[in-house]
């Protein structure tokens, strides 16, 4: 599929995007693990959460749904899981891959974990190492990428692991096989990451201790069904926080979207930059912090951007390299290496795209220098990336002309109502299957 989006229009209206895919993956994991009936609202029915879903129905879950966003699991115990017919395939999803690797590495039988060909070019070293030291038996490819071989019935131990790297992701990981490890497992990261899975074992009945940057807890554990209500994805949201700030004339309300604290680093950034962000209506459901969130148009200025926000923001940075395309003078990100191991090296695939479009965007190690500017016209590949898809779209509102966008299709792993929506908030947007 591709998008071809004209210049102009702005963003008006009240919207409320599909629900936060990393709440909806664990929302799937613990019920599902957990003793009796979990109902989950608001549950994100893209493609990479739903292969989440499809893995627990393959090892014996009763799932119902989703309907509307409605799941009812059957959980069925800690040690409750059956052996998968064949390989658990996650597609693109590296939440799944990650933490379904800690999960699987307590239980009794032996499963292998694929993905499609995106997924299989990523680093998992990052979880299969620590995995070792408790005491797992992880096979990989020989440069440590998937798919993943996970021998059943080991005995796992709890370890204090130091991440090298900043990584919900990995302290996920570790934490679900702590779950089924003796004793106590901690993790402590260098800079603060999302903290959803800590605040979903809550709910679920099995609290962490966490101290300053640790977090520790007691294996071997036990889940109890609760009620999930799914926010709605910041990371979703901020494809409309960027398009409406530079968009003149935009006023747009974004519903009930999840403001984490270890997830707003968007907002902040963006603010920083200038823009008009207000958050209303802030209460707290389920455990998680959520807001509607209102944008109006506004003149951004290029910010050097903190590096202790970016692990906050890793995975909107797509957008914000677009605010700052469309931003007055020169933005400087630095810290974010990350970006390059994620569904495409996103340093490079924007700053590919952003320099097709007439931007000056430097790219570095650990980072992009770009100089606000006029966006041209032109033809960019998102490289099966669905945040780099989602970006470019936005950056027609402030184009001089027409963008066309290639290999959209994996838009459908996270946003797939995103044209509908993004057309009904006035972006002109165009889908043609190629």
């Amino acid at each position: 599929m591709k998008f071809i989006v004209n210049n102009g229009g702005k963003l008006n209206g009240n919207i409320r995007v599909p629900g936060d895919k990393s709440i909806s993956h664990r929302s799937i994991m613990f019920g599902s693990i957990a003793e009796g009936t979990s109902h989950i609202t608001g549950f994100l029915e893209g493609e990479d959460s739903l292969n989440t879903l499809r893995a627990f129905q393959a090892m014996g879950v009763d799932i119902e749904g989703p309907d509307n966003g409605h799941v009812v699991i059957h959980g069925v115990g800690m040690n409750g899981l059956k052996k998968p017919q064949q390989a658990i395939d996650v597609g693109n999803s590296g939440t799944s891959m990650r933490l379904l690797a800690g999960l699987f590495a307590g239980q009794a039988f032996d499963i292998e974990l694929i993905g499609d060909v995106s997924l299989s070019k990523r680093p998992m070293a990052r979880v299969t190492n620590p995995l070792s030291e408790m005491g797992a038996k992880v096979e990989t490819e020989t440069d440590g990428r998937p798919p993943l071989r996970i021998s059943g019935g080991q005995s796992l131990h709890g370890i204090n692991y130091d991440m090298p790297m900043a990584s919900a992701q990995v302290k996920s990981c570790c934490l679900l096989a702590g779950l089924y490890a003796n004793g106590k497992t901690c993790v402590t990261e260098p800079a603060p990451t999302r903290d959803h899975t800590e605040r979903m074992l809550a709910a679920f009945g099995w609290p962490l201790n966490v101290k300053g940057s640790t977090v520790c807890l007691q294996g071997p554990a036990k889940l109890t069904a609760c009620d999930i209500d799914v926010p709605a994805d910041i990371s979703s949201s901020a494809f409309f926080m960027v398009g409406a700030s530079i968009a003149e004339g935009s006023d747009i309300l974004l519903e009930h979207v999840g403001i984490n604290p270890t997830r707003t680093g968007v907002i902040d950034i963006l603010k920083l930059m200038g823009a008009d962000i207000e958050l209303q209506n802030q209460q707290e459901v389920g455990g998680e912090p959520v807001a509607d969130i209102r944008v109006r148009s506004a003149q951004l200025k290029g910010i050097a951007v903190p590096e202790a926000l970016v692990p906050l923001a890793i995975d909107e940075f797509p957008a914000i390299f677009v605010a700052a395309a469309c931003a007055q003078g020169e933005t400087v990100i630095t810290g974010a290496e990350e970006l390059r191991v994620k569904e495409s090296d996103r340093i490079q695939v924007m700053a590919d795209g952003l320099q097709a479009l007439g931007i000056d965007a430097q790219p570095t190690s650990d980072g992009m220098v770009i100089q606000g500017g006029s966006i041209k016209s032109g033809k960019v590949h998102s490289r099966d990336d669905h945040r780099i898809a989602m970006s470019f779209a936005m950056a027609a509102l402030c184009a001089e002309g027409e963008i066309e966008i290639e290999d959209c299709d994996n838009v459908n792993t996270s946003f797939p109502d995103f044209v509908a929506l993004a057309s009904k908030s006035g972006l002109n947007i165009q889908l043609y299957e190629e």
